[in-house]
């Protein structure tokens, strides 16, 4: 094809408005610390709807270039030269489903992070002293006298009555309809998506799953004899729809695992919009969705955002949660929404496991009842959110111009995206040596993609020690991207 004759794709309202104010803050029209305009008053004088406006400023705020204050508006940061460029374009995966081979290398990045020794920039979790661990102690220690010898066998098929009515309360602020008994309460999140795996898929089934992806899940397929489908997935919008619908029409998966909100590992999240057509496409294929949904609560917006289980009438969503991100990491207290499998996934607990720990969930419910929990969740927030402008600015200052990197809005990850010649492992075990962990891109797949990329942990207080781990990181990969170049 004659590249002449080549056009451009037509940019979408929001896209274009937000490359219109881009441009405007490039030019220096709109200058560092400046107010935008009210999304009414855009709303007003550009002549689109609000939400258009909003999806704007969240593509510029996704991009480093525009920051909320909380009940002041919109502003140009301050400080988006100090940060890397950011990473928008989905890598492509190989086509066709594949056996899964987790190799040990991420058996050796989990036992680093458990050393007190190194900087945890690897680890899949925040630090413990963000949590209210002593509020939750007391919550244990007042509720244990109270518990009675028959809730052993009460709890055993669905989990605490009392637990599962706040969690459902929870939902139901946001608008999704979640009954207790719609809930089953598990040994965390991993055991919640792990029977739900089970319930929907076989050994020999190909599995739906996001490019990169959380290597627990790669983990779980292995486990259980099935095979992985990667799909792409966008760093700031979520698993493309249209690759998705050619992977259901033409493999014919059994199912699909996804993570629609702060993606882990590249911190993305799926639009409401996005998700309704996720859950209405999945419906058409008749297709079972095990949503992974653990870092829904660590948003850095106005509200929470809405899981696919909201959008879901035929029950074909597989919600899974748990509190070890957001409350009581520890306290291994997990749930599954499992829809038209709640029974089927109830019945596998039970020959699992038999139930979670009965004390830990009479705490939680009481924990939850008290109403602290929201108080704690605002001030968990703001800090990781603090915490992760920290990182982009240290990550802006130390790594080569040529990184580009995710911009969570939510979560606690970001992705790296280095040059090519950078070797991520080289990288990782670099850093080990020098007590600081990092997690290489390539365990994030099944075919040892993304040897250039990094997974950083933002979710620890910052420190001179984790700053100075960056800026060394940064040297790492600068000295590693030179000597392959």
């Amino acid at each position: 094809m004659n590249a002449a004759h080549v056009t451009a794709p037509r940019l979408k309202r929001y896209q274009a408005l937000a490359e219109d104010m881009a441009g405007a803050i490039r030019a220096g029209r709109l200058r560092p610390g400046d107010r935008l305009p009210s999304v009414r008053h855009a709303s007003r004088a550009r002549r689109v709807s609000p939400s258009t406006v909003f999806q704007a400023y969240y593509l510029l705020e996704a991009r480093g270039l525009i920051e909320v204050r909380a009940r002041s508006g919109y502003y140009v940061t301050r400080v988006a030269a100090a940060r890397p460029r950011v990473l928008e374009k989905a890598a492509v995966p190989r086509a066709g489903s594949v056996e899964v081979d987790v190799r040990e290398r991420v058996f050796d990045i989990l036992a680093a992070t458990m050393r007190r020794d190194v900087v945890p920039l690897g680890s899949a979790f925040p630090s413990p002293s963000l949590f209210p661990l002593k509020r939750l102690a007391a919550a244990m220690a007042s509720t244990v006298k109270r518990l009675e010898p028959h809730t052993a066998v009460e709890y055993l098929l669905q989990g605490n009555r009392a637990l599962r009515h706040q969690i459902g309360l929870r939902y139901a602020i946001d608008g999704v309809d979640l009954a207790e008994d719609d809930i089953v309460i598990t040994n965390g999140a991993m055991e919640a998506l792990n029977l739900c795996l089970a319930a929907v898929a076989r050994p020999g089934d190909a599995v739906v799953i996001e490019s990169p992806t959380f290597y627990a899940a790669l983990q779980a397929l292995q486990r259980n004899g099935l095979r992985a489908i990667e799909a792409p997935t966008h760093p700031l919008e979520g698993i493309e729809l249209d690759a998705l619908e050619t992977i259901l029409r033409e493999q014919r998966p059994r199912a699909c695992w996804l993570m629609t909100n702060f993606q882990n590992p590249l911190g993305g999240s799926m639009s409401d919009a996005k998700k309704r057509a996720l859950v209405a496409l999945l419906t058409r294929y008749d297709t079972p969705l095990i949503e992974d949904d653990v870092y829904a609560e660590l948003y850095f917006g106005e509200r929470r955002p809405a899981p696919a289980k909201a959008f879901d009438d035929a029950g074909i969503v597989l919600h899974c949660s748990s509190f070890s991100k957001c409350l009581a990491p520890g306290y291994r207290i997990g749930w599954a929404a499992p829809g038209r499998y709640a029974q089927a996934v109830a019945r596998l607990k039970l020959s699992a496991s038999l139930t979670a720990s009965i004390p830990a969930e009479a705490a939680l419910a009481t924990y939850l009842a008290g109403g602290g929990y929201d108080r704690h969740l605002r001030r968990l927030r703001r800090a990781l959110q603090a915490q992760c402008e920290r990182m982009l600015h240290a990550i802006g200052e130390h790594f080569p111009q040529t990184t580009r990197a995710t911009r969570p809005q939510g979560g606690y990850f970001v992705w790296l995206d280095c040059a090519r010649g950078v070797d991520a492992v080289r990288v990782h075990e670099q850093a080990l040596a020098q007590r600081i962990s990092v997690a290489p891109g390539p365990i994030f797949s099944t075919g040892n993609r993304f040897r250039n990329c990094l997974r950083l942990n933002y979710g620890h207080p910052w420190s001179a020690s984790i700053e100075r781990a960056v800026a060394e990181l940064g040297r790492l990969v600068a000295r590693s991207g030179s000597d392959r170049g």
